[in-house]
């Protein structure tokens, strides 16, 4: 049966319905749909005011979105090959197209005479083909070169790979149009390289096309971001189309009082975006800072935090487990401990213990530079958990790291009589059954592995404690798994690599947030260089000179074994090099990460135990390796590596009380981007400053790694830009949380159902389905 539901909520009534309904037919009803059912009232007199609102609300809300989920293959315009290029930038619905928001505006309002086209200047002019042919540059590239003239001068366009037969019957001599593009200058030589061209009839005024053709020219045109086959004047055309048609249908739901001051609606912004006014700031335009620009950012991050609010109080309504602290082992441990806790390291486990006493669950993040102990308050968290009988889970990216934290928490916990115990993918048959036994029958009271501790066949007696180090390797959906493997167990989550503070709202705003900002006294600052491959030897020299110290050195290589493809140095190519031909007097080991754990164990344990000078080795030491005598840090290729990657690395060294160094080698050749990296290095120790650092080089996805970061797919915010929006966003979500919690207030209906819709699966919010 079909219902006709009008955009005021209320129902043309079908004559099947009316029979079992009281109704007429024809007659108009009040609809509303609750747990799945169609409600049908006679009229709005019948119900209470509040009831009413909240019909109207939700049915509104359901129309609109969908108008808006329509496929675009149902556009007027849009036939099933259109329908087949949009899909490619998985473009599938009016609201897809509606978000795909233009790469940058090009100013069309005027045309410009060819004698003032500047250097830089993304021009719009008018001219006639003056010459059009293939020509052969110095080096003997070939080129399609077209001469446009108008009565003030000349300029040059140059394609580098056309099709020379369709470009000379496109580019005919004497043929008029409007171009546009960027103006270059090479020497005295003013070029536009592959302008857009739209072509006039024979005979036409030029100045016509700025009226005659509206959509394109005289005014701020938007340059949408295309795939193969589809063209701007296709797009900003269906853009048009979408906007006429289906633009009344957009709502935000967000109250007006929620939207910072000056901030148009989400209506409003859209138009504007799309079909910005001739009197719009063209920079402010282009640097995606515009009033409605803004207001589609705040609508999106809005949205993604009131997720997180959600989740967060989630957490605080579910019951926990409400440990005891009675320090029968933490008071044990500390008078095992040859140093002092420092001031940062008690102020952050005082914040874990009140959590942890609280009767729901905890989900705390701890951030810590490198070196800084948080491994240490780790384990304290873990011993208040074993102390009440419970066991703990600690998770760890790498198998190499699980090895380091299994031997540095077995040793401590060996002295009390705790069982800690590695589960790792290597280990099979018999071993494997027993360990799993130990762990389901509780006698295995902390469990340390990587992803492998949350796999199915793996069941805890008793979990209490989640520890996840290095959390941005793992996605949101390990840690729900890991909660899974008890009675809504605590989670403390660990990250060694600095987060800046807009990426920490935005991927762990569920989780409180504790920082160590204190490094153990006695710490000296490792020094760092940048070295060209020309002072290769004066590196080899310090390592020597190290070794005649009776002190150990590092030596990283980006790649394990050399490819075809590849200059890169590999770390066991070299180590065979280095040992045969630099240091035939040194003893020089291999760790690369196709070693098994044993081979990897052995390796690190000769190092440890000094029967080793040099460690060749990939980036399978770049977390948690621990090697006081270890004074010297060579990172070949140091171009390679991202900021905190390299921070991470140098990390490796200065862990005693001997001075430090860490020597990035590169060939020479440097990016931009490259170059600021190594100098941000130089400069600065400070982890937090170069993640910032970091995240403003590479961006979010690369910084974090963008398959396993949990990272929201925003499609209009960008977090690096738009922090000061997040924090207001935030804000406002949080608050609006704390004071209706239930979305009760009519009004928050339909937040509640857009928010399940755009975010519900993602932040596994179906708790307020």
């Amino acid at each position: 049966m079909n219902l006709i539901v009008e955009k005021d909520g209320s129902l043309i009534i079908p004559a099947d319905m009316a029979r079992n309904s009281g109704l007429l037919p024809g007659n108009r009803a009040l609809v509303s749909i609750s747990d799945g059912k169609i409600l049908i009232s006679k009229d709005s007199s019948s119900l209470p005011p509040s009831e009413t609102s909240n019909i109207n609300a939700v049915t509104g809300a359901a129309i609109k979105k969908k108008n808006l989920q329509t496929g675009v293959q149902y556009v007027k315009g849009i036939g099933p090959k259109l329908a087949g290029l949009l899909e490619k930038r998985e473009i599938r619905t009016v609201e897809d197209v509606l978000y795909l928001l233009p790469l940058r505006y090009e100013d069309r309002r005027e045309l410009t005479p060819i004698a003032r086209l500047r250097p830089g200047q993304i021009a719009v002019f008018c001219g006639r083909v003056i010459s059009a042919d293939a020509v052969s540059t110095k080096g003997g590239r070939r080129v399609f070169e077209v001469i446009l003239g108008d009565d003030s001068g000349t300029i040059t366009c140059k394609w580098f790979h056309a099709n020379a037969v369709w470009m000379k019957r496109t580019w005919k001599v004497g043929r008029s149009g409007v171009f546009s593009g960027e103006v270059h200058q090479f020497g005295y030589q003013r070029e536009v390289h592959h302008p857009d061209a739209e072509w006039l009839p024979e005979g036409s005024d030029p100045k016509s096309i700025l009226t005659a053709d509206p959509a394109n020219f005289g005014r701020i045109v938007p340059v949408y971001p295309l795939t193969e086959g589809l063209h701007q004047k296709a797009m900003r055309r269906i853009m048009k189309e979408v906007l006429d048609a289906f633009l009344d249908n957009v709502e935000s739901f967000i109250p007006t009082e929620i939207l910072p001051a000056g901030l148009p609606s989400l209506k409003l912004s859209l138009s504007q975006v799309h079909a910005p006014s001739n009197e719009s700031d063209l920079s402010m335009l282009n640097d995606g800072r515009t009033p409605a620009h803004r207001a589609m950012v705040f609508d999106e991050f809005f949205y993604w935090e009131l997720g997180l609010a959600l989740k967060k109080r989630g957490i605080a309504l579910e019951e926990g487990i409400a440990f005891q602290v009675n320090h029968r082992y933490t008071k044990e441990l500390v008078k095992l401990l040859p140093f002092e806790l420092t001031g940062a390291q008690r102020r952050v486990l005082s914040e874990i213990k009140f959590d942890m006493m609280a009767p729901h669950p905890m989900h705390r993040l701890v951030q810590g530079d490198v070196g800084s102990g948080k491994t240490l308050v780790a384990l304290m968290a873990a011993l208040v958990a074993v102390e009440n009988g419970y066991q703990v889970a600690i998770m760890a990216p790498t198998e190499i790291l699980a090895e380091q934290h299994w031997h540095t928490i077995h040793r401590w916990c060996l002295q009390m009589g705790i069982e800690v115990c590695l589960i790792t993918a290597g280990l099979k048959g018999k071993n494997r059954k027993d360990l799993l036994e130990r762990i389901a029958d509780g006698r295995a009271q902390i469990v340390v592995g990587t992803h492998s501790v949350i796999q199915e066949k793996i069941e805890f007696a008793r979990l209490g404690l989640g520890i996840i180090d290095e959390q941005h390797r793992f996605g949101v959906l390990q840690r729900g798994i890991l909660k899974k493997k008890g009675f809504n167990p605590d989670i403390l989550v660990m990250t060694a690599t600095p987060i800046p503070r807009t990426l920490a709202m935005t991927l762990f705003g569920d989780l409180s947030l504790s920082v160590i900002d204190e490094m153990p006294p006695g710490r000296i600052p490792v020094e760092t260089k940048l070295f060209f491959e020309s002072r290769r030897g004066q590196v080899y020299d310090m390592i020597l000179d190290e070794a005649r110290q009776g002190r150990q050195s590092f030596i990283i290589y980006p790649l394990v074994e050399e490819t075809e493809k590849s200059d890169l140095k590999a770390a066991s190519q070299m180590a065979e090099h280095l040992e045969s031909e630099v240091f035939p007097s040194l003893r020089i080991g291999l760790l690369h990460g196709r070693m098994s754990p044993d081979q990897k164990e052995l390796v690190m344990s000769s190092f440890k135990n000094r029967e080793l000078d040099v460690l060749v080795s990939t980036t399978v030491i770049e977390v948690g390796i621990d090697i006081p005598n270890a004074t010297l840090m060579v990172i070949e290729h140091a171009e390679r590596f991202g900021l905190s990657q390299l921070h991470q690395l140098r990390g490796r060294v200065g862990r005693g009380s001997s001075r430090s160094r860490c020597i990035m080698l590169t060939p020479g050749k440097l990016s931009e981007d490259g170059e600021k990296r190594l100098r941000v290095m130089e400069s600065t120790t400070d982890g937090f400053r170069i993640a910032e650092a970091d995240l403003e080089i590479r961006g979010p996805g690369d910084f974090l790694g963008t398959r396993q970061s949990g990272m929201p797919d925003f499609r209009v915010a960008d977090i690096l830009r738009d922090g000061s929006i997040l924090e207001q966003a935030r804000q406002a979500a949080f608050g609006l949380i704390e004071k209706d919690p239930e979305f009760s207030a009519a009004r928050h209906l339909p937040m509640r159902e857009e928010l399940m819709r755009r975010w519900g699966n993602r932040l596994e919010l179906a708790m307020i389905g």
